[in-house]
């Protein structure tokens, strides 16, 4: 697995996940799984989604 995701990438992924978290303990059970998911992708620093699109926003040189 190849990281795609740069760092601004995965610092707005963590807020935005971190305040749906948030959110959705107090309203939606669904929202609460996306804040997960957007966390999850955030740390592991590689979006599935992106694939198929062939998006890379990571521009750490080899």
């Amino acid at each position: 697995m190849e990281k795609n995701m740069g760092s601004q990438d995965k610092n707005i992924r963590l807020i935005v996940g971190a305040i749906l978290l948030v959110i959705g303990f107090f309203s939606s059970f669904w929202l609460s799984i996306i804040g997960v998911i957007l966390i999850a992708t955030s740390l592991m620093g590689f979006c599935p989604a992106y694939v198929p699109f062939k998006i890379n926003t990571n521009k750490d040189k080899k």
